[in-house]
């Protein structure tokens, strides 16, 4: 590649001389040392990459000398070093690689021309379920289940595995993407062929973020922009706001990563960090492990920033070392970041920022996140009145008939309102964690040493993120506590985070609904958004893996656990959480004896071998995959289909009918959910007519790979509200397309009707519209229903791009208006005028039965030029297809 500003020098690590591009080229015209750290990974990018056509010298000017307090609405070019998949995204993702290897072929290309041309490394990590718990057997169990439910899937892996290059699958039962990154697939500085590079990622899961912490940058992105990178298209965005939040102090007392993440989620919500880097900087880094790092930045996509980013220091390397890293990368690294000026130490100078926040660690205090958002933190002092805050508002919609007695497994009790029928040690956010979990294992061990136990009437399971974990609980002689509690190891993978807490026993379960209590999950995930969790518990709440535990024993939120006893001991006494929470010193005691790196090594060593089952798995190598027309988890999907290599243009959306009206905060979840499939909704009835039963239905998530079960399931989520049925909650609309007010049906019905008609549909929402994960569906789902586009109040950033990538117009409402405040209730008939290439807001036209027309303007969220060109070739796959077609 042509580089104007003659970067590319030589560095020399122990005996060996490497190249790279060198920022200090620009220090002439430019301050760099002044600029962000994830400023100085994107100008970096930008030098390696420039070409003249998608990058220019102008660019990289631009963005050396930016004013961060006054950023011009400027778009660069981002181009990962490699993408990193999970399954429930990751197999639509290779599903589209095939689709395209055949849409190519019948272009007159090469299907071998469809292949990854950076590292992709998928983790399995999003199938496996909790139907077993409370026993040793569990985990094994619970794999054989998996493997029965999603052989069709993992055989469609291997194949992808053997047929495209640059592609590795970590097998399931190993670990949690996110966890794996980090303890293992991470590079921090990359390597290749002599050249060195800020290590960078994209992943299709929105929790990429967590790499963040040892100063990787990396963020979610959809599907489709990941299949963008991996075909080596780079990624179009504007010249990022950033925030700087400066650290100060320790953590004091009793404190735990936990609760400083879910401080920090509530205090970037409030500032508002869409769209925006946040870095964190300051004197207190020193005194933040590298682990607490990583669970912060875990969390970047609840407190809605693109990324949340620490630089490379001394503690970044201790990390390194931790997990088993090379002494010769580690060199790498450390050499490789003090050539760049990406070195932190505590005397160094601070950067500038568009703005900064202040963080003192000391302010810290234990506290949980809940019931529905992870940004609503509330101080455990303060669960008891948040639960039953929230328990009263739920009764005006659904009376509660509690308590109810139950019988279950040779014990009856009495089920009541607040219950917790759900505690989870889970997610990589926590279980990364060294020292939550050994904090959660002490605080067994000492409730166990006073007598107390569990209640009868609680789901307990403990899935950690890797298989490390259990080595250093066993090392430390905690999982003999941790299973006398019920929590055995379930799984090594996402569990209850995603969904997949499994059923409940059916007599508390039958319980719940027949009674409609509101029933509590306490877990230590990064998300708690309605009907995520589990769908018959209303309350969710997000604690540190001690507190998970300390709730299984309680066995209800509607308790003050600062004041009021957590049980009673062997001998009758009152027993309070104080007196068997670990101390700080204790913890780190038994994290410093147990967790060394010869376990990280020994974790590691054959981490893509994978068990009997996986090796087991037969495939036929193949350069294009043959389709079985009656898999039900694996389809060619129809994005392709009549393609040429002519590109349609903006098409006129005129004579659209709404399908949806929705409020703020509607979830990537409520659009595409990816849990449980009801019998008698539009997607199990489709697997019942293709003689799936009931039993095997997985779950939304697991059937990815097939676009029918999908766009059936899309704003399918039994929480969702649409308001064109008011007092119906579900995945309902109404067809008005024969001049009547329409019966209340599935909206997939309802979409299909006006798809016989050619009838375009809008959605109309709310604030924070596609908030929450990264999953492509939500748009896919979106577009194969018909939807030509979605007027918002405003996007989350990832489902944004998605709806983009799928060829759907992104608009929002001008500021202070919305559906409501228009008078719109979606009986109107929509037209948009002034939709052209480059066009910053169009005009609706919005006709009611009686004549009347509301008009309105709505802004364009179009944001690029690299984006109209999706938007113009009917989304970027059918952009990129025509590229390599023409190649």
């Amino acid at each position: 590649m042509t580089n104007s500003f003659n970067a590319r020098t030589t560095l020399k690590v122990g005996t060996r001389d490497y190249q790279y591009f060198s920022l200090k080229a620009l220090d002439g015209a430019f301050k760099i040392a002044r600029l962000p750290y994830s400023y100085k990974i994107l100008l970096e990018n930008l030098l390696r990459h420039e070409d003249g056509l998608n990058t220019t010298r102008a660019d990289i000017e631009a963005l050396a000398g930016a004013d961060l307090k006054k950023l011009p609405a400027k778009d660069i070019n981002f181009t990962p070093a490699r993408v990193i998949l999970q399954d429930f995204t990751g197999v639509p993702c290779v599903v589209d690689l095939a689709a395209m290897r055949d849409a190519i072929t019948k272009l007159g290309g090469n299907a071998a021309k469809v292949n990854p041309l950076c590292p992709v490394e998928l983790v399995i990590d999003h199938s496996v379920m909790i139907d077993h718990y409370g026993s040793k057997q569990a985990l094994d169990l619970n794999a054989k289940v998996e493997f029965e439910r999603n052989a069709e899937r993992y055989t469609f892996l291997r194949w992808g595995q053997e047929a495209l290059q640059n592609f590795k699958a970590v097998p399931p039962d190993t670990g949690i993407v996110h966890q794996v990154n980090i303890e293992y697939l991470a590079r921090v500085v990359f390597e290749k062929d002599g050249l060195l590079y800020p290590d960078s990622c994209f992943g299709t899961d929105s929790h990429t973020t967590m790499v963040n912490g040892i100063g990787v940058l990396g963020w979610g992105v959809g599907g489709i922009e990941a299949e963008a990178a991996m075909l080596g298209q780079p990624s179009s965005m504007l010249m990022p706001e950033v925030i700087g939040v400066r650290v100060t102090g320790r953590l004091a007392e009793g404190a735990t990563a936990t609760d400083l993440v879910l401080t920090v989620t509530e205090m970037l919500r409030k500032r508002g960090v869409v769209e925006k880097f946040v870095e964190f900087f300051g004197p207190g880094l020193a005194n933040l492990a590298a682990s607490d790092r990583n669970t912060i930045a875990n969390m970047g996509p609840e407190y809605g920033a693109t990324c949340g980013i620490f630089p490379i220091d001394e503690e970044t390397l201790n990390y390194l070392r931790l997990t088993g890293r090379s002494d010769e990368q580690i060199a790498i690294v450390k050499a490789y970041a003090q050539a760049q000026g990406m070195w932190w130490t505590p005397d160094a100078p601070e950067a500038e920022y568009t703005d900064v926040l202040h963080l003192d660690l000391g302010s810290i205090q234990p506290s949980l996140a809940g019931p529905k958002r992870p940004q609503d933190r509330v101080l455990l002092s303060d669960v008891k009145a948040n639960f039953r805050k929230a328990f009263e508002a739920e009764q005006k919609a659904r009376p509660s008939k509690g308590p109810a007695q139950v019988t279950d497994r040779g014990q009856t009790f009495t089920l009541k309102d607040g219950a917790v029928v759900i505690a989870a040690i889970t997610s990589c956010t926590n279980t990364s964690n060294p020292s939550v979990l050994i904090g959660a294992g002490l605080l067994a061990r000492k409730a166990r040493a006073l007598g107390l136990t569990t209640q009868p009437w609680v789901k307990t399971s403990l899935a950690p993120g890797s298989k490390v974990v259990t080595d250093y609980l066993a090392k430390a002689g905690l999982i003999d506590d941790l299973e006398y509690l019920g929590f055995h190891v379930v799984a090594y993978g996402c569990t209850t985070c995603i969904g997949n807490s499994g059923p409940l026993n059916e007599p508390i379960g039958k319980a719940i609904v027949d009674n409609t209590l509101s029933v509590s999950a306490v877990l230590s995930g990064n998300r708690n958004f309605e009907g995520r969790v589990h769908q018959d518990v209303r309350m969710n709440y997000l604690a540190s893996p001690p507190l998970v535990v300390a709730y299984a024993l309680a066995g209800s939120t509607d308790i003050d656990l600062t004041k009021e006893p957590i049980g009673r001991s062997k001998d009758g006494k009152d027993v309070f959480l104080k007196d068997i929470w670990p101390s700080n010193a204790e913890i780190q005691a038994a994290v410093a004896q147990a967790v060394t790196a010869e376990l990280y090594k020994k974790s590691y060593a054959d981490v893509l071998k994978g068990d009997a089952r996986w090796q087991g798995i037969q495939v036929t190598k193949s350069e294009t995959y043959g389709w079985d027309d009656n898999s039900t988890y694996v389809q060619n999907p129809p994005y392709f289909q009549g393609m040429t290599m002519t590109p349609p243009g903006i098409q006129p959306i005129k004579g659209a009918r709404c399908l949806a009206v929705l409020g703020d905060s509607i979830t990537t979840d409520h659009i595409s959910p990816a849990g449980d499939i009801k019998k008698d909704g539009p997607a199990g009835q489709y697997l019942m007519a293709h003689g799936v039963q009931r039993a095997d239905f997985n779950s939304f998530g697991s059937r990815r790979g097939n676009h029918e079960v999908m766009m059936r399931g899309t704003f399918a989520n039994t929480r969702i509200r649409n308001a064109m049925t008011p007092g119906v909650e579900g995945g309902v609309s109404r067809y008005l397309g024969d001049g009547t007010d329409g019966a209340v049906e599935p909206i997939y019905d309802v979409a299909m009707k006006y798809a016989t008609k050619q009838v375009p549909l809008v959605v109309l929402a709310g604030k924070e519209y596609g908030t929450g994960s990264s999953r492509d569906w939500a748009a896919k789902g979106t577009f194969l229903l018909g939807v030509k586009a979605v007027i918002s109040e405003s996007f989350e950033r990832i489902h944004r791009a998605n709806l983009v990538g799928m060829g759907v117009l992104p608009l929002n409402f001008v500021d202070g208006q919305n559906a409501a405040s228009l008078g719109l209730d979606g009986t109107e008939v929509f037209d948009f005028e002034g939709l052209t290439e480059g066009a910053s807001e169009v005009t609706v036209n919005a006709r009611k039965a009686d004549g009347t027309v509301v008009c309105f303007k709505a802004r364009v969220r179009i944001n690029t030029p690299m984006e109209w060109s999706y938007y113009q070739h009917g989304g970027v796959l059918q952009y990129m297809l025509r590229q390599m077609a023409a190649a």
